[in-house]
């Protein structure tokens, strides 16, 4: 499903699209960024608070460890620049977690229980995928709400990182890696 270069290419990819919004969203006026929307997690934020959260469970996940976590809208960090703290240093882990993965360590199956309870189990390189998925997603939920300021959002687009990366997008090296940029 995922092989290993891919998997590094994801957590860089993660972690520059994340520095970049949290930047953007540091210019911004404080009250801005706190201002209630017409979003479900009220606010910049707390949507920004929503993709920690669910990278701390996916985190969980992935090491088989249950994630402690009993709803996924919890504000674990009010200031703007611990967040971002915060985050800086668990893309950090992801992309040291994606340096130690073989396509056998992505492939295997983990069980794991969803905030609800629920119990499911997906394969390491998919849960991968979706916390990238997952924060795309939000990354673009908080590029909206900068049009409410008004103010420019950010591009966070994938095209964008590799063009200012290309060694993610060349060939890899003799031992089947691609250079960190």
């Amino acid at each position: 499903m995922i092989n290993p270069q891919t998997a590094r290419l994801f957590a860089r990819y993660k972690a520059w699209a994340d520095e970049l919004l949290f930047t953007s969203v540091a210019q911004l006026p404080a009250a801005e960024v706190k201002a209630t929307r017409q979003t479900l997690f009220k606010s910049i934020l707390g949507t920004l608070n929503h993709n920690f959260v669910v990278d701390l469970i996916w985190k969980a996940n992935l090491q088989g460890k249950p994630h402690g976590f009993s709803r996924r809208d919890e504000i674990l960090h009010p200031d703007l620049n611990d967040l971002f703290q915060a985050q800086q240093r668990e893309n950090q882990w992801f992309e040291g977690w994606a340096t130690k993965q073989t396509g056998a360590s992505l492939a295997e199956v983990i069980p794991f229980k969803y905030v609800s309870g629920q119990e499911f189990a997906m394969s390491r390189g998919a849960m991968l995928m979706d916390l990238v998925n997952h924060a795309s997603y939000h990354r673009g939920w908080v590029c909206e709400m900068f049009f409410e300021i008004p103010a420019k959002p950010p591009v966070t687009d994938l095209p964008v990182f590799l063009e200012s990366h290309p060694a993610f997008d060349g060939p890899p090296d003799v031992d089947g890696h691609h250079a960190k940029a």
